[in-house]
């Protein structure tokens, strides 16, 4: 199976096959490719945006006394998310 990474436009969908080949040509090939979509532009800040705000209410929710236990707090937190088995977001 093809495999295509591919920005959101309209033009990267299936159905475009049948704009550029026969229709059996183009059933086939929509059959047999496999289209992944990139995020839309700047959904990545989102992404941080939600890792920051996790990282506020689970291991920043009090006051720390000084740098060595924010960076031994924060150094710890993160040890813990990354152990978790986590599902891919769908974008």
């Amino acid at each position: 199976m093809d495999r295509d990474g591919q920005p959101q436009y309209p033009t990267h969908s299936p159905a475009s096959f049948n704009e550029a080949f026969e229709p059996v040509e183009a059933l086939h090939l929509a059959k047999n490719f496999e289209f992944h979509y990139t995020p839309k532009h700047g959904s990545w800040l989102n992404k941080a945006e939600v890792e920051l705000s996790v990282l506020s209410r689970q291991c920043l929710d009090r006051r720390i006394p000084d740098q060595e236990t924010l960076e031994r707090e924060t150094k710890a937190w993160e040890a813990e998310c990354n152990s978790q088995v986590v599902k891919a977001l769908l974008w």
